[in-house]
């Protein structure tokens, strides 16, 4: 046991990978299961089944971008350990409304309502883990320290949930097609009562007495929303992160959108060989982020960011050159290991640059602003795929391009252009600007607590109500 603890860092941090594990696997039988039983049965032979289907991704997506801004606030304001714990309770109970609602035949209530609360559920549980992410990187922060560990420890995220990513759909289908829909979704519930006990055993001591010592003072929604901001604006180093992000996103984004047809057109292959190309990029993903950690510890997590985008996105465009199915195969798996390498060692600068009071309103803005430039990103593809280089045929330097090599060229050099941002703009070292000034704090009614103006005294931040408002990860 202690070898394990050592693999995984320490035991706090080993306890916190435990209970994620096992939720992450029920995360993508629970999404898996709901895309299957919408496309093969509330909307059987419709002609409208892809865009129902969609919906259920776009619930997803909606929740990250219309609460992930907010959610860093009360994050910041609260324990971070409670709000874990409340979050997963109020998931666990979304997801058991949804099996009672499944008890009842299909034909009970119309497709229309079916599907509402279908988006209403997954829409609720996305907008739960924006609660839940901010404040799992503040508890990680506070058990994990270093560039090397807190690498190591996003590379076990990321490398986690490449894993249950390839063990969760393959379990979706035969649950649900074999003992029934309301099985696949207690898979989920027992999954958050898993994480709930993993993360009742980590104490942070530090935490709790920071917020249990804070006045019953705090300073309204509004006033620490646009303080984050502000603090996020004024950093040159989190705003390059997040240039280097979206970048990286606009060319991954293209990848992600358009590999089926690349698979099809280009490699030549069965659209039957697609399931090969996500196993291949798991294999990659795990592989990278396992990986990324040692290399932190080597050469730092600047250049570990830099480098990795600069050859990912180098292999990206061999991989466009790419026109059988085995080759292609095998590219995808060395392209996806740079790839993963930098999403896990901008993890470690992203804590180093936000001090702990703002970190949950940094995350706040950071994840939301990335996964609308991954939808935009998987928008553009589309459109110019389909309506603006539909079937272009030209060479450059005698070299052939079509639609989609093109197109996956692009976003090549687009991650190129990322890695070359981050080696000119990201400092040496973090040295972050503090608020000029925190929000006024507003007396609690009855509190008998009053601010003295002017004296910069930081804002108070009254501890979360016990299990009611907190979060975790989406089940994307």
């Amino acid at each position: 046991m202690r070898a394990v603890h050592r693999i995984l860092i320490n035991r706090d941090h080993a306890r916190l990978w435990y209970g994620q594990a096992i939720s992450s696997v029920g995360d993508y039988v629970f999404s898996t299961t709901l895309v299957l039983w919408v496309a093969t049965v509330l909307a059987k032979d419709q002609s409208w089944a892809p865009v129902a289907v969609s919906g259920v991704i776009m619930a997803m997506g909606l929740g990250v971008l219309l609460v992930g801004p907010l959610a860093g606030v009360f994050v910041d304001r609260w324990n971070s350990l409670r709000t874990m714990l409340g979050t997963e309770v109020i998931r666990g109970a979304l997801v058991l409304l949804l099996v009672v609602a499944s008890l009842l035949p299909a034909d009970t209530l119309p497709i229309w309502a079916w599907l509402t609360l279908i988006y209403t559920v997954v829409f609720a549980l996305n907008v739960a883990g924006q609660f839940f992410r901010p404040a799992r990187l503040t508890v990680i922060r506070d058990i994990v320290t270093g560039d090397a560990d807190r690498a190591r420890a996003a590379g076990i995220a990321q490398a986690t949930a490449g894993a249950a990513a390839m063990i969760g759909p393959p379990l979706a289908a035969p649950l649900l097609f074999t003992i029934g829909l309301q099985w696949a979704l207690i898979f989920n519930a027992l999954s958050y009562a898993v994480s709930y006990v993993a993360i009742r055993s980590v104490r942070l001591i530090d935490d709790q007495d920071d917020h249990e010592a804070a006045p019953a003072v705090r300073a309204s929604v509004r006033a620490e929303f646009v303080a984050g901001v502000q603090f996020f604006a004024r950093s040159r180093f989190l705003v390059a992160l997040l240039v280097i992000a979206v970048i990286g996103q606009f060319g991954t984004g293209a990848l992600n959108t358009l590999n089926v047809f690349f698979l099809i057109e280009n490699l030549r292959a069965s659209p039957e060989l697609y399931g090969y190309v996500g196993t291949a990029m798991g294999i990659g993903g795990v592989a990278g982020a396992l990986c990324a950690g040692r290399v932190v510890q080597w050469i730092g997590a600047k250049p570990t960011a830099w480098i990795s985008a600069v050859v990912g996105g180098a292999l990206v465009i061999v991989y466009s050159r790419q026109t059988s199915f085995v080759s292609g195969l095998v590219l995808i798996v060395v392209l996806t290991v740079p790839i993963f390498m930098l999403n896990t060692a901008l993890t470690p600068l992203l804590l180093a640059a936000a001090p702990k009071r703002f970190l949950g309103r940094v995350v706040a803005v950071f994840f939301p602003v990335t996964q609308l430039a991954s939808m935009l990103a998987a928008l553009l593809a589309g459109w110019l795929a389909g309506s603006v280089l539909p079937s272009i045929d030209v060479s450059v330097g005698g070299i052939h391009f079509g639609t989609i090599d093109l197109i996956f060229a692009a976003a090549g050099l687009l991650i190129v252009l990322a890695g070359i941002f981050a080696w000119v703009a990201l400092p040496e070292s973090v040295s972050e600007p503090e608020p000029e000034r925190e929000p006024q704090p507003v007396p609690v009614p009855g509190s008998g607590s009053e601010p003295v103006p002017g004296s910069g005294s930081e804002p108070a931040r009254g501890p979360v109500p016990e299990p009611a408002v907190s979060q975790r990860r989406s089940p994307s």
